[in-house]
């Protein structure tokens, strides 16, 4: 055995040792160990029979009691698949018949994965297939713990949490911090020729999980209280309060994926979607009632008060020319900030105003989507707004060249365009899903903001010469780490529940992107 197994469960495992009760067939129970292991290997054993072998914490007896009359039975590896034949008799006489197989009625609740305090706790190594191992630190395990425990949605249904994006490199053109030509240039010197650029929807992040039923959504992820599905936030909270508008939702999305023949066509009954939720309003109305609304308010009453006052002053002939001119550019730069944030708020009424944005298809049944390139995702996708305009929005997009100086500026002129309409501004990712350089896994993805927007990140006077010369000092290394390493975790943890992985082995991948999280880098980058 290996892993975390304490010594208990070892000397069970190797002298199995019983409990001094026996089971229906006469037989000693024997301490099940198996609940306790935490390896990362598959452990499969026999001795002690059982009427259908079943997973449980990476490993399964395979034991279905040929002896007595039931099944031989074999496992096909590493496909995980169960192959049995009738035994042709019965080899010894157990004390009670021992059947060939067991069907669990219809409304037998699934045998439900338990998690452990020791599962996340303390300083952990986690491998990753992408991005080999990721440290979590002890300190970084209780910040996570402290919100897990509170608001983290049902973990049966955190079989990811996606990574932080780090923005371009800082941009020396003037007046700007964020340009494209940076994001072009980092692929470019990464030996990537082609990239696509998609326009950054300004919502919030969601992470949707639907079933076709709730009977899906029972058996594959053993949540069985109903539900289809769930939205959830990049953090594990639930998205939406309103179950009832939840629901509506995904039904709404069940009828789209069906419509768009996606269940056929990817061989599922089970589908996980990474969207942007649009309005911004629709889930931080309180933070911009609270933080933005209260600046612009208070700056632009001051300001336009100071600009009054010295109107008058110049107006009698004091020199205030200097005075006026800087304040009435910060009051300029104060209504420009209020126009940037009301840009992304508007009225939502139930599903009356409410959209998602899908850009990523992250995995289904028998499938991570990550060997699918961006152009597959963003036209699969697409068939869902077109069945569902309304509730659903395609992602403008362009695909660029950076090897072709006329395909970058055009892209930046598209970039220009949409941010000078309102638009956030683009992401630009390679073609590939997951791309490679010279030196290992490259980004997979560089925000490039807009002016105006970064007025609500940098402050309404970011602009203003002085602040904008302090902020091109800012270094980008520790966000471009942290989201490498939140990116391997999300892979991992999508592969690890494809391939019907325990509980705590998908869990604990989730959990340190959450874990992570708590690193101290700016959070304006």
């Amino acid at each position: 055995m290996q892993g975390r197994a304490s010594s208990r469960v070892r000397d069970f495992a190797l002298y199995g040792e019983t409990t001094g009760e026996t089971d229906e067939f006469g037989l000693p129970v024997r301490y099940n160990w198996a609940r306790d292991y935490r390896g990362a290997a598959a452990v499969v054993y026999g001795h002690t029979p059982v009427v259908d072998p079943d997973w449980e914490n990476n490993t399964i007896c395979l034991d279905t009691g040929c002896v007595f009359g039931g099944r031989l039975t074999a496992l096909r590896y590493p496909e995980r698949e169960l192959v049995s034949v009738p035994a042709a008799r019965v080899y010894y006489e157990p004390v009670k018949p021992f059947p060939a197989h067991a069907e669990a009625p219809p409304s037998a609740p699934p045998r439900e994965d338990v998690l452990d305090l020791s599962d996340v706790t303390g300083t952990r190594i986690i491998k990753t297939g992408l991005h080999g191992d990721i440290r979590v630190g002890e300190g970084q395990s209780a910040a996570a713990l402290e919100v897990m425990s509170r608001w983290a949605v049902d973990p049966r249904w955190l079989i990811h949490l996606p990574p932080t994006m780090s923005p371009t490199e800082t941009s020396q053109e003037p007046d700007l911090l964020e340009h494209p030509a940076e994001a072009f240039a980092y692929y470019r010197h990464a030996g990537i020729d082609a990239v696509v650029c998609e326009e950054k929807h300004m919502g919030s992040r969601g992470i949707i999980v639907l079933c076709r039923d709730a009977g899906v959504a029972a058996r594959r992820f053993r949540v069985a209280d109903g539900s289809r599905g769930i939205i959830y936030t990049r953090t594990g909270r639930r998205f939406f309060e309103d179950s009832d508008l939840e629901a509506a939702i995904l039904a709404r999305l069940d009828v789209a994926v069906a419509a768009a023949g996606l269940w056929d066509e990817l061989r599922t009954d089970w589908v996980c979607i990474d969207t942007e939720i649009l309005p911004w309003s629709a889930k931080a109305e309180p933070l911009i009632r609270q933080q933005y609304a209260s600046v612009a308010a208070a700056s632009r009453a001051g300001l336009s008060g100071a600009v009054a006052a010295l109107e008058q002053a110049q107006a009698r002939g004091a020199g205030v020319g200097v005075l006026l001119d800087s304040a009435r550019s910060r009051l300029d730069a104060s209504m420009r900030f209020a126009e940037a944030y009301r840009r992304y708020t508007w009225r939502v009424s139930g599903l009356d105003g409410l959209q998602l944005a899908p850009f990523h298809i992250l995995a289904a049944e028998g499938e991570v989507f990550s060997s699918r390139d961006h152009r597959w995702h963003l036209e699969t996708l697409a068939r869902l707004s077109e069945a569902d305009p309304s509730l659903i929005r395609s992602t403008p997009h362009r695909f660029v060249y950076t090897t072709d100086p006329e395909s970058e500026a055009a892209a930046v002129a598209w970039w220009h365009e949409v941010t000078s309409s309102g638009s956030e501004g683009m992401v630009v990712k390679p073609l590939s899903f997951i791309a490679r350089g010279r030196r290992g896994v490259l980004q997979p993805a560089v925000k490039v903001r807009g002016a105006e927007y970064l007025r609500i990140i940098y402050g309404p006077e970011y602009t203003l010469p002085a602040h904008l010369e302090r902020l091109r000092a800012r270094a980008v290394g520790g966000k471009r780490a942290l989201a490498l390493r939140e990116f391997a975790l999300g892979i991992e943890s999508l592969e690890r529940f494809v391939r019907h992985e325990p509980l705590y082995r998908v869990h604990e991948c989730a959990f340190a992107v959450l874990a992570l999280e708590s690193e101290p880098i700016d959070p304006r980058l």
